[in-house]
C-alpha cells in the first residue's frame, strides 16, 4: 500500500498519479489550472492596460507637467508611403483649379497620419515604453514621371514613465 501526498490515504500503489490518489490528484490538476488561467489572465490584463496607456500618451511635447519621464530608450521612427492613384490625382487638379476642400487628398493625409502612428506605437511597446513624446510629422510628395506618392515620417522618443 502507498500514501496520497495530498490526504494521507492508503491506497494501492497502482491508482496513484504523481504521489496522489485519484482525488486528491483531479483537485491538484483543476487548482494548478485554475492558478495558471488567473496568471495568464493577470499578464493579459498588464498589456492590454500598457497598450492603452500607451495609446493616449503621444505627445508633441518633450514634457509635461504631470508626466512623470523616468528614462528615455530611444528615437523611433515610421514611415508610410501612399499612392495617390490617378482618380485622386484626377480630384485633386479638379479641387486644385476650382478651389475647395478635397476630400481624398484629406482622406489619404488622415490614412497615413494614422498608420504612422500605429506603427510609432507599435515600436515604442517592442522597447517596452509607456509613452511617445515629442513627436514629429513630417509629409512630402514624391512626383515626377506623371506619378504622385505621398511620404510620411512619424518620429518621437520612446519613454519609460514612473509607475506612481
Amino acid at each position: 500500500m502507498a500514501i496520497c501526498a495530498g490526504c494521507g490515504e492508503k491506497v494501492s500503489r497502482f491508482d496513484l498519479f504523481h504521489g496522489y490518489c485519484p482525488a486528491c490528484y483531479d483537485a491538484k490538476r483543476k487548482k494548478d489550472g485554475a492558478e495558471r488561467a488567473a496568471t495568464e489572465e493577470r499578464e493579459q490584463l498588464a498589456a492590454m492596460e500598457r497598450q492603452a496607456r500607451l495609446a493616449r500618451i503621444i505627445l508633441t511635447t518633450e514634457t509635461a507637467h504631470d508626466l512623470p519621464v523616468v528614462e528615455r530608450l530611444g528615437i523611433v521612427t515610421a514611415e508610410y508611403v501612399v499612392g495617390l492613384n490617378i482618380f485622386r490625382d484626377i480630384a485633386a487638379a479638379f479641387r486644385d483649379t476650382f478651389g475647395g476642400r478635397s476630400e481624398t487628398m484629406q482622406r489619404g493625409l488622415r490614412e497615413a497620419r494614422e498608420a504612422a502612428l500605429d506603427d510609432l506605437r507599435a515600436q515604442a511597446v517592442q522597447l517596452g515604453a509607456d509613452a511617445v513624446v515629442a513627436v514629429d510629422l513630417d509629409y512630402s510628395e514624391i512626383s515626377g514621371g506623371g506619378k504622385s506618392m505621398l511620404f510620411l515620417v512619424a518620429s518621437g522618443t520612446a519613454v519609460k514613465l514612473s509607475q506612481v
